[in-house]
């Protein structure tokens, strides 16, 4: 008999992704001693609409590597193709609120050609994110985990107050909200989390903004991760400075999403009580899955397909299989 393990309450946005191709370098068209007034347009050759956003991304990549994953978030009145394809992937969305006045959140990216990228996002349902209750979504569910996916800052920090008063542990990952926190809302939302996560830009100005060194910051909580892109990414206990190097992708296509695909990969081994090389090389997999593919949902893999990426690139083997469930995670008392 199959053991049914908690669920990964999966909180962030749901949008359409907007994704278009620069043949150029935006390098080229900035000029550093006019920066202070910009002005560019760029002449994209390809155009594509996909779904996206960070909860609909990461809960994607977690159903693949067999882990339950909830979504807490909100659509507007076009969500419906959305909720199909989730639906299709055997993703609940019976706590995904549905606001008809309004259309769904939308991000417009544009990639140059060495995959730097210049992106917007159109709030549109975001707003009303901050209804949403982590601890109504946990009543009468299992679910030992949470992902605090960067969405409208009001609704972040009701759901840092929630998970710490519930006692569930989470991953925060505040990306391009830093700068919307105080110091303090700042402060106390990491010293509260399991994992905190982000890329080496965001780490730094985290630190800026709490005014701490590098040393201080990985006193805060039990693990950091620092995202490198194509490098990729450390991570850090107190006691332990690990870089995990970048699985190969056979193909770069698209960067989009490969962020939010790392992020599931690691979590998919967190919660099975991997040790963190093995949950950073996991990550470190899903995210050149994502980068092979136009989209940040369009990419596919099986079980086995996966654990035989893992060991072309990294040399050992691991299960997918779903029997073990880290207690510490679920217990947020991982040191």
């Amino acid at each position: 008999m199959k053991v049914k393990h908690p669920s990964i309450l999966v909180t962030g946005t749901l949008g359409y992704d907007y994704i278009m191709d620069f043949p150029g370098r935006f390098a080229d068209r900035i000029m550093p001693d006019k920066i202070h007034r910009i002005s560019l347009s760029f002449l994209v050759d390809k155009l594509a609409k996909q779904f996206g956003g960070t909860a609909g991304n990461i809960a994607y990549t977690l159903r693949l590597l067999d882990v339950t994953p909830v979504i807490l978030s909100v659509a507007g009145n076009d969500f419906a193709p959305y909720e199909s394809f989730l639906k299709s992937r055997d993703i609940s969305t019976g706590l995904i609120t549905v606001v008809r006045r309004v259309t769904t959140s939308a991000y417009f990216v544009v990639t140059d050609r060495e995959d730097n990228q210049i992106g917007s996002f159109y709030t549109g349902a975001t707003k009303y994110y901050r209804t949403l209750s982590v601890a109504d979504a946990v009543r009468n569910r299992n679910i030992g985990f949470a992902v605090l996916a960067p969405t409208d800052p009001a609704a972040m920090r009701q759901y840092v107050t929630q998970c710490r008063t519930l006692g569930l542990p989470y991953l925060y990952d505040p990306a391009f909200q830093i700068d919307t926190f105080s110091a303090a809302e700042l402060k106390s939302a990491i010293k509260g989390a399991a994992i905190l996560i982000g890329n080496d830009y965001e780490i730094s100005l985290i630190e800026q903004k709490l005014g701490i060194s590098h040393e201080e910051l990985i006193l805060y909580m039990p693990v950091l991760i620092t995202t490198l892109g194509s490098k990729g990414s450390v991570i850090e206990t107190r006691k332990k400075h690990i870089h995990i190097r970048p699985a190969k992708p056979v193909s770069v296509s698209d960067p989009t999403g490969a962020g939010d695909a790392y992020r599931a990969g690691f979590l998919a081994g967190y919660v099975r009580g991997y040790d963190l090389v093995t949950c950073g090389q996991m990550g470190s997999v899903a995210a050149v899955y994502t980068v092979e593919k136009y989209g940040t949902v369009t990419h596919k893999f099986t079980s086995s397909a996966f654990t035989e990426r893992y060991r072309l690139n990294y040399g050992s083997d691991f299960s997918l299989s779903s029997a073990g469930w880290n207690a510490q995670a679920a217990g947020g008392t991982i040191h």
